[in-house]
């Protein structure tokens, strides 16, 4: 039995313009928040998105085809994480940044 792998840019494939589409759409900028404040890798089904699945997933592979995210499976769950290290070597301050604002925003 083979393992199932996903496609994941290098750090040198990740563009400024692909992360920042990914980061403007609200769902995805909530997966973003919830990831960055668990610290840890999340199963798809812990995180509650309004949509159905087959748009969730739309969202996750945009997220992950971007560089934001890194996604592995670990039996039969997908484990979502963030790719922190890569995105603070590449973007000082930008995650943080956006989670800050996306925390803020959602307080209001």
């Amino acid at each position: 039995m083979s393992a199932r792998i996903l496609e994941h840019p290098s750090i040198e494939e990740i563009r400024l313009e692909a992360v920042l589409h990914a980061l403007a759409d609200p769902m995805r900028l909530g997966i973003v928040r919830f990831l960055a404040e668990s610290g840890r890798g999340v199963p798809c089904s812990e995180i509650e998105l309004a949509v159905s699945k087959s748009t969730g997933t739309h969202h996750y592979r945009v997220l992950r085809e971007a560089g934001v995210i890194r996604q592995v499976y670990h039996g039969t769950s997908k484990l979502s994480s963030l790719r922190r290290d890569d995105l603070d070597t590449l973007f000082p301050g930008l995650l943080d940044s956006v989670v800050a604002a996306a925390r803020k925003r959602s307080a209001v």
